[in-house]
């Protein structure tokens, strides 16, 4: 790719993306939008001003919400979307910083040091190529620079990740000790429970265990059932409720409306035969319901509820029996977060989908390598033209070599890119994960290795395969500074696969052109003259990660080979920065909280970013005769092993167990309750006039309360000091 492939990739990117924020910034100021892009505000009953006259500021572009956006603080963050949300922007954050750092180092170290490294008269083909590694000359001294600079870098990412995975840790137990009162801290999930074959059911099984062995602790349980049947005969009433809706909203009814008039004749007997279909339909969906008929579609999983937080940590990480395969217990999710379609599956046959998702994926990996190949070929238009002469006539055209060299390979890859996300989450879904948000964490996973190995690996060997193979035979003594030479040079294939990921991709996020192209389509015909709601969805992290974590990758790794790329992923980051604050804070909806889970895997895809950048250089170092180099760099992939290591054991038992001391009620605890019951008391007494028989309360629960403490951890006093004197209000 040469410089003008670059600038024509770079003018339609930064083109496209001021014309789509432009209209975004329009489309914004007007009220028939604000279900689109102010989706979360309006769901949580804010208002929203909007200019209603027909003035130009309606009508002409503003910038301020990315001064906005950047004002937003991490508390505001944190409590509008939670800590999940907050991870997204500390991983933007990370960028930021680190490829600053980056930028100067190369910009004012690298750059020229490999400008002016060539003493020889060899000339690369590749016009970028004079600013990265593969302008300097094998053996020179200059390469020490490389790896001092090799060295700051590591160090300097290692140090943030450092700073950021502890930095999420605090806020992780903060935000536990903020949801203490949630059900699912006090409920754990059971499957493979046994059938009683005395009561013909598992429910009293499940009474009798956790009775006998959790004496103490042990509050109630509930069974799940199959309702695969009650399912769709709701989803049938919903459906007919609609058209019952739809009918008294109809146009009929909206002509009549000032009049005050009924319904016509007509109408009010399509509305009679609904609500008869409604009722017979409500009906069948009782009989499902009868005890008799659900104890038949009993399924060996129960939700078990704790009086104590202590209990069900205990319950939820230990073993309960001494087969692995029964009574298998973990911490249930929030009611909201629960997969329920995969708590059908049994957990005995889990490993059969689990690698059936596994070679789904491979398949789709290996297919996938057909567009990757073909987008580096177009990319290689010079050497194309070689073995496809019929391409020359691209040239008749002036800039259109430009344009498909420099625009379209990245655009393509992009293309087929998007769909990826969607399709390993829906793998995910068929892996029999209990909660969505561990399917959205396994599709993160299988993300972002896929983009690793096709998008990064596959597009420099494919990419080094067309570049090099008439080389290699003209002369073969050249290959490896040849092929050190096409390493670095896929660096403006990279360069313009940020440039369209993060100007247009960016661009197009924050535009929503879906939601806008079918909210019209909408409003011309079935949701005329309705009132439109919300357009609600989840923060896609599924998506967002993997991708965001490709660019931190591509960018490590060519930070000391092509230093050239960094200011690239500086605007890249800041832009991706202003983008998901603004949908966070206006847009997207919190459907669940894990409490910044995601945060250990987006470690992992950094240190996967610091370790490819180091055996890189390793490499590079060989071909370039500098061994004692190579050999020194080893040391530095080990610390950084350790490193990774290190923090396994530091951090992450926090992320995937429940600590059993954060579970228990302190003498604090118990104090702030004692206060806080008695302040409620003391209100209320005010408000009903009932101060007798409330200082009753407050006194007996407390008596209560104390003579507890020393075998429960406080559920009960949560229960008692909270909700009966509430119930009194």
């Amino acid at each position: 790719m040469n410089t003008q492939s670059l600038f024509a990739s770079a003018a339609i990117n930064i083109g496209l993306a001021f014309v789509v924020l432009s209209l975004f910034a329009i489309l914004k100021k007007q009220p028939s939008n604000a279900p689109i892009y102010y989706a979360r505000r309006l769901s949580k009953g804010h208002n929203i001003h909007f200019h209603h006259s027909l003035s130009i500021h309606r009508f002409f572009p503003s910038v301020s919400w990315i001064p906005r956006a950047f004002r937003v603080t991490e508390d505001e963050i944190l409590e509008t979307g939670g800590l999940d949300a907050l991870v997204i922007i500390r991983l933007f954050k990370f960028g930021i910083k680190f490829f600053v750092v980056c930028s100067l180092v190369g910009l004012a170290v690298l750059i020229p040091v490999n400008y002016n490294g060539q003493d020889g008269s060899y000339r690369s083909y590749h016009s970028m190529d004079s600013f990265t590694i593969s302008n300097i000359s094998r053996g020179s001294n200059r390469l020490w620079v490389h790896f001092s600079c090799l060295w700051f870098i590591s160090l300097y990412g290692l140090y943030l990740l450092y700073e950021e995975y502890n930095g999420i840790l605090v806020k992780r137990i903060q935000q536990l000790r903020k949801i203490r009162h949630r059900p699912d801290q006090f409920t754990i999930l059971v499957r493979e429970i046994p059938f009683c074959t005395e009561h013909k059911a598992r429910g009293c099984y499940v009474d009798h265990f956790f009775s006998k062995h959790h004496p103490y602790t042990y509050h109630a349980y509930q069974m799940l059932y199959d309702g695969k049947d009650v399912e769709v005969l709701l989803s049938q009433a919903e459906s007919i409720a609609r058209k019952i809706k739809d009918l008294r909203e109809g146009p009929m009814a909206n002509k009549h409306k000032r009049e005050r008039l009924l319904l016509d004749a007509s109408q009010e007997y399509a509305i009679s035969l609904q609500q008869e279909k409604l009722q017979v339909f409500c009906e069948k969906i009782r009989q499902l319901q009868r005890e008799i008929i659900i104890k038949q579609k009993e399924l060996p999983v129960a939700f078990v509820i704790f009086k104590s937080r202590w209990g069900a940590a205990l319950a939820a990480q230990s073993q309960q029996h001494p087969h692995p395969l029964l009574w298998i217990t973990e911490m249930a999710p929030e009611p909201r977060d629960v997969s329920w379609r995969s708590l059908v599956i049994p957990y005995r046959i889990l490993w059969l989908y689990k690698i059936g998702v596994v070679l789904a994926a491979s398949v789709l990996t290996i297919f996938f390598a057909i567009p990757v190949t073909a987008v580096q070929g177009i990319a290689r238009f010079e050497k194309l033209k070689k073995w496809f002469p019929p391409a020359m006539a691209v040239q008749l055209i002036p800039g259109l070599s430009s344009i498909l060299t420099g625009y379209l390979p990245s655009v393509i890859l992009k293309g087929f890119i998007y769909i990826v996300p969607f399709a390993m989450l829906g793998m995910a879904k068929a892996a029999g994960c209990i909660s969505k948000s561990k399917e959205e964490i396994k599709a993160c996973n299988m993300v972002f290795y896929f983009l690793v190995g096709n998008v990064f690996f596959l597009s420099v060997l494919s990419g080094s395969l067309l570049d090099e193979i008439g080389e290699s035979f003209t002369h073969p003594k050249d290959f490896p500074s040849h092929l050190a030479g096409a390493v670095s040079a896929q660096a403006d294939f990279f360069m313009t696969y940020i440039l369209t990921d993060g100007l247009s991709g960016f661009s197009l996020e924050i535009l929503q052109p879906g939601l806008l192209f079918w909210d019209v389509i909408k409003s011309i015909t079935f949701g005329h003259g309705k009132k439109k709601n919300p357009y609600l969805y989840s923060l896609p992290y599924f998506r967002i990660i993997p991708m965001v974590s490709l660019s931190v990758l591509i960018g490590t790794v060519y930070a000391v080979v092509a230093p050239f790329l960094l200011p690239f992923l500086i605007g890249y980051f800041s832009l991706g920065y202003a983008v998901y604050v603004n949908q966070i804070e206006d847009v997207y909806e919190t459907v669940y909280e894990t409490c910044g889970q995601y945060w250990p895997y987006i470690h992992l895809y950094i240190v996967i970013a610091i370790i490819l950048m180091q055996i890189t250089m390793i490499g590079l170092f060989g071909l370039k005769s500098k061994p004692a180099a190579s050999i020194l760099t080893i040391p530095l992939l080990l610390f950084t092993l350790m490193f990774n290591e290190y923090c396994k054991k530091r951090f992450l038992p926090t992320f995937h167990h429940y600590p059993v001391q954060a579970a228990a009620i302190t003498w604090q605890d118990l104090f702030s309750l004692v206060i806080s019951n008695f302040l409620i008391t003391f209100v209320l007494s005010l408000w009903v006039e009932k101060a007798g028989l409330l200082a009753f309360r407050c006194t007996s629960n407390l008596q209560f309360a104390l003579q507890k403490l020393f075998f429960l951890d406080g559920l009960n006093l949560l229960q008692l000091f909270f909700l009966d004197g509430l119930s009194v209000f």
